[in-house]
C-alpha cells in the first residue's frame, strides 16, 4: 500500500524532531563548561527545551493532521465537481438529442420490411454523397500535400520557382547597406 500524504509528513517532520533523537542529555552536557556540567539546572533546561520541542512537534502535528483532513476533502470536491461536470455534459448531449427530433428513440416502434427498407437506403444514399465529400476533401488536401513537397524539395536542390529570386535578395542586401552607412 502506498504510503499517504500523513504517513509521509509525520515520518519525516515529526520522528526526526524530537530533542533526544537530536541531542542526548550527555551530549547537551557536555556543550557547557566542565564546572557547571553537573549543575542540576542544566538538567532542568534541558528538561525545559524538551518540553518546548515537544509543543512544538504537537503543533506540528495538529497541522499535517488538519492538512490530511483538508486534503481529503480537496479529494472529495473534485470527484464531486468531475461528477457534475460529466451530469452536465451528459444533460448537453440529451438537450442536442431533443433539439434533433429524439433520433436516439424510434419514430415507429412497429417496422415492417417495407418502411425499413426506404429509410435505409436514403441513409445509405446520404453516406455515400458524404463518402464523395470527403474524398473529393481527401483528393484537395493530398494535391497541396504534394505541392508543397514539391516546393520543399526545390529548395533543398537549390531550384527556385523564381530564377530571379537570388539577384533580388542580393540587391536588397545592398540597399540596405547603403541606406545603414548613410544614416551613420
Amino acid at each position: 500500500m502506498a504510503p499517504t500524504e500523513q504517513n509521509i509528513l509525520s515520518n519525516y517532520l515529526l520522528v526526526p524532531a524530537q530533542l533526544p533523537s537530536i541531542i542526548s542529555l550527555q551530549e547537551f552536557v557536555a556543550l557547557f563548561p566542565r564546572q557547571q556540567q553537573s549543575s542540576p539546572r542544566i538538567r532542568s533546561l534541558y528538561r525545559d527545551l524538551q518540553s518546548q520541542r515537544n509543543a512544538v512537534v504537537d503543533a506540528v502535528a495538529e497541522q499535517i493532521e488538519q492538512e490530511a483532513k483538508q486534503g481529503k476533502a480537496m479529494r472529495r470536491a473534485v470527484i464531486r465537481s468531475r461528477r457534475e461536470a460529466e451530469a452536465q455534459e451528459q444533460d448537453d448531449e440529451v438537450d442536442i438529442e431533443r433539439m434533433l427530433g429524439n433520433w436516439s428513440e424510434p419514430r415507429n416502434s412497429k417496422h415492417s420490411l417495407a418502411s425499413v427498407l426506404p429509410e435505409m437506403e436514403g441513409a445509405v444514399n446520404e453516406l455515400e454523397a458524404e463518402l464523395q465529400l470527403l474524398e473529393e476533401e481527401e483528393a484537395a488536401l493530398l494535391a497541396s500535400v504534394r505541392q508543397t513537397v514539391g516546393a520543399m524539395s526545390d529548395l533543398r536542390y537549390g531550384r527556385l520557382a523564381n530564377g530571379q529570386l537570388p539577384e533580388q535578395v542580393l540587391d536588397g542586401l545592398v540597399n540596405l547597406e547603403e541606406i545603414c552607412r548613410t544614416k551613420n
